[in-house]
């Protein structure tokens, strides 16, 4: 898939995220709470991730981007 696809492809998942929004206050309740649940999902899939990465990032390399010493990688060698 190249840039440009991916970008139309992109703005039209915008343009109906909008359309949704715009129709969400005329909406029955059904899909306000189904709307609702889908968007928290994201969210949260978002923050995990972040989450996820910060918690990585910050355990190999810490904070100054240097590898941290303490955390080598060592070779277990089996017991004779």
């Amino acid at each position: 898939m190249s840039s440009e696809d991916f970008l139309k492809e992109i703005q039209a998942i915008g343009e109906k995220f909008l359309l949704k929004l715009q129709k969400l206050p005329k909406a029955d309740p059904v899909e306000i709470v189904s709307f609702s649940v889908v968007l928290l999902f994201i969210v949260t899939v978002l923050v995990l991730t972040v989450i996820a990465c910060s918690c990585c990032c910050y355990s190999c390399c810490g904070c100054d981007g240097r590898p941290d010493p303490r955390h080598k990688k060592s070779r277990v060698r089996p017991a004779a």
